[in-house]
């Protein structure tokens, strides 16, 4: 009996024995993960590309950790292709972490190596796709990588023009208490017309008085104090004004000039519920001496109106293009954000899907609780807003409003960024607010009290 309870505790013990020993080697082995892996982050539907704007970011392409079934160290790399299968991927970057951007200089280098450009005299496309995708690896030495789904970015590289379009911006502007408490921020702008010597400005004025001036300065600056339509420097020579939307024509051949209501919008189902609220105003763009709405709409139907007023209405009977004043001639539109353009000079319009820039804050919408207040792209790249309501507190802008790739102001130096703890403080009051995505600097932009 003795003998048997020995020998079973030999046993015992060499069967502990050898549990340990292949404990001691006991090796993980990673699973590449089920759910696998993909980007996190909303990307916007086209990408415009420009050498003035090559600094910006582009593009920030976040996603969530990868998890092989066992702890591990995970590195991720970033991957560009060309021809958008892979077999001539580049690293873009790598990191342990989980993000990584791209400028908006690498974006236009990659369409560039794609076969696009901007000159209008080449054969070459302006538009087509970029291709991306984000390998993870588990481990110091790699092996079992998974990769996100193709991610195609659609960008388009403004053609150059020579010399800019047939107008130009003038010397002049508008000053006042009637439009920007007389030179708290920028004057509104004059632009050339087809007729020598006679500029015009499309201008949203509140109650008060206005004058005209070069350069933003108080030098040679007319007003009328003779009420006849005729500008002079005399004593006490201030305009008044009442709020709205107005054409000023100011012929510098004699110095006569005339402000008229003036303001063409949409209208509709589509978007205001046939003018329960304001109409979407159309802005002017002098580079193609056209009017611009970037907005959201509905599903629905709209059509395009003067003055917020029913009466010599526009809409398309035909479905070709050109605005008419046909008989059942709605629009149809479906829910997007959509980039809206006018011809006066023959009716021509378009809706194209497109990218809208918005305000966004604690005193605006409360942090997008309702819509953001939309900025319009009046030239390229150019976008503003105006009688925009805010209480104290913070804002940031960002695009079709979605927290993607939004903006502020870390540093205070009127630069947007994408730093941390960049919310932008402001005050109660109206302001105009104005982003140029152009600047060599980075997108400047400025919030004009009124």
């Amino acid at each position: 009996m003795k003998y048997i309870k020995l020998l079973s505790l030999l046993i015992l013990a060499a069967i502990g024995f050898t549990s340990c020993e292949q404990e001691d080697d006991l090796v993980f082995i990673a699973h590449v993960p089920e759910e696998g892996i993909s980007f996190s982050n909303i990307f916007l539907e086209e990408y415009t590309l420009t050498s003035a704007t090559s600094k910006n970011i582009g593009e920030r392409f976040t996603w969530e950790d990868a998890y092989f079934g066992v702890p591990t160290n995970v590195e991720y790399e970033l991957q560009n292709s060309i021809s958008g299968d892979f077999t001539d991927a580049t690293v873009v970057g790598t990191t342990d972490a989980n993000e990584l951007s791209i400028t908006i200089g690498n974006m236009l280098t990659y369409a560039k190596e794609a076969g696009l450009d901007n000159d209008p005299g080449t054969d070459n496309p302006n538009t087509g796709a970029l291709y991306f995708r984000l390998m993870a690896s588990p481990g110091t030495n790699g092996g079992l990588p998974v990769y996100t789904e193709t991610q195609t970015l659609n960008v388009i590289l403004p053609e150059a023009t020579e010399g800019g379009g047939a107008y130009e911006v003038s010397t002049w502007g508008v000053v006042g208490s009637g439009y920007n408490n007389w030179g708290a921020f920028a004057d509104a702008k004059f632009y050339t017309t087809a007729t020598d010597g006679v500029i015009v400005s499309y201008v949203n004025l509140v109650d008060g008085e206005i004058k005209f001036r070069e350069n933003n300065t108080w030098e040679g600056d007319l007003g009328d104090a003779n009420t006849d339509g005729i500008l002079d420097s005399d004593a006490d020579n201030n305009i008044a004004v009442t709020a709205g939307d107005y054409k000023i024509t100011i012929n510098t051949n004699d110095n006569s000039y005339t402000i008229e209501e003036f303001s063409w919008g949409i209208v509709g189902s589509g978007y205001n519920n046939w003018g329960e609220t304001p109409d979407a105003k159309l802005y002017y763009d002098y580079t193609t001496d056209t009017f611009k709405a970037s907005v959201q709409l509905l599903d629905g139907e709209i059509k395009f109106r003067m003055n917020n007023t029913w009466g010599g209405d526009l809409g398309d009977a035909n479905l070709d293009g050109i605005l008419d004043a046909d008989a059942d001639n709605n629009i149809a539109v479906t829910e997007g954000h959509y980039l809206v353009t006018l011809d006066l000079k023959d009716n021509s319009y378009s809706i194209v899907e497109a990218t809208v820039w918005g305000a966004v804050g604690s005193r605006y919408n409360n942090w997008g609780e309702t819509p953001d207040a939309a900025l319009n792209e009046i030239q390229p790249g150019v976008w503003f807003a105006e009688n925009i309501t805010l209480v104290d507190g913070e804002l940031k802008f960002r695009p079709d409003n979605a927290w993607n790739g939004d903006y502020g102001d870390a540093n205070g130096d009127n630069i947007l960024d994408q730093d941390p703890d960049n919310n932008i403080a402001v005050e109660a009051g109206n302001y105009v607010i104005s982003i140029d995505f152009n600047d060599a600097e980075g997108p400047k932009y400025y919030l004009g009290k009124r």
